[in-house]
């Protein structure tokens, strides 16, 4: 093994042992893990990238106060709604690898699910004004049609997959999340007023990759940010390999897709 490959594997088994050390041993029945995205926005205006982070607020049952990337569970009518552009054929096809029932459909509304949460929690809306030219078609309402208001299509193509975890067995809340990355540039139109005291997020921070990984995150999220430095560093490109992290007997691993 080179030099430079055994110092890839020296800091995959490191992200692997933090992870596995923050886990107890949870008796709780096994549950199967929900569809969820999440998205990371990243500001490379300037000479060192930075990434947007929300405080969750204190008071809510799940990772309540930690800093987190805007996210959550995939719905059921996220697949229903009309795109600018389509995902990139190689997110396609990760998105696709090592589940269940596997469709582009699904793939598809992974990726909206970041879309929308983003939304929702931050108030950015990720998408294009042109939408092919064409009128915009019938959406499936709720959260949806704030972005008909704003005329907008979500656009797939403006974002990157770049990590998958799944949450280990014996929690009482389990998710498959799904990891992207996008551009601010990318970010078409912005409603005021969404992050405050009373919501779930109570504030929003832009911060260079080295000063985040200080802030209280979980474990998971710290080790994405270091996935993401990475990939920056190796030309943040679609043919860069997806890391992939889940429990196999009682220890996380790190796969690639």
């Amino acid at each position: 093994m080179d030099a430079a490959r055994k110092a890839r594997q020296e800091i995959h088994t490191d992200r692997e042992t933090r992870l596995t050390a923050v886990e107890r041993d949870n008796k709780l029945p096994t549950v199967r893990p929900r569809d969820a995205a999440t998205l990371i926005l990243v500001d490379r205006s300037g000479p060192v990238p930075k990434v947007l982070l929300g405080r969750r607020h204190a008071n809510l049952k799940f990772m309540p106060g930690k800093f987190v990337f805007p996210g959550g569970r995939v719905e059921p009518k996220d697949s229903a709604m009309p795109v600018a552009q389509p995902l990139h054929p190689q997110d396609e096809k990760r998105l696709m690898t090592k589940i269940k029932r596997p469709s582009a459909r699904r793939a598809r509304a992974i990726a909206l699910a970041a879309i929308r949460e983003t939304f929702e929690e931050t108030g950015m809306l990720l998408g294009s004004r042109d939408g092919n030219g064409q009128k915009m078609p019938a959406t499936p309402g709720g959260p949806w049609e704030g972005f008909v208001q704003a005329g907008l299509y979500p656009d797939l193509s403006a974002i990157q997959f770049i990590a998958r975890a799944i949450t280990p067995p014996g929690r009482p809340r389990r998710f498959d999340t799904r990891f992207f990355a996008a551009d601010y540039t990318s970010v078409g139109h912005k409603i005021e007023g969404v992050i405050g005291p009373d919501a779930e997020l109570v504030e929003l921070v832009w911060l260079p990759l080295g000063e985040a990984q200080h802030l209280d995150m979980p474990q998971i999220t710290a080790v994405v940010l270091e996935e993401l430095e990475s990939r920056i560093a190796d030309g943040f490109g679609h043919a860069l390999p997806v890391p992939f992290y889940r429990m196999v007997r009682r220890y996380f691993h790190r796969f690639e897709l």
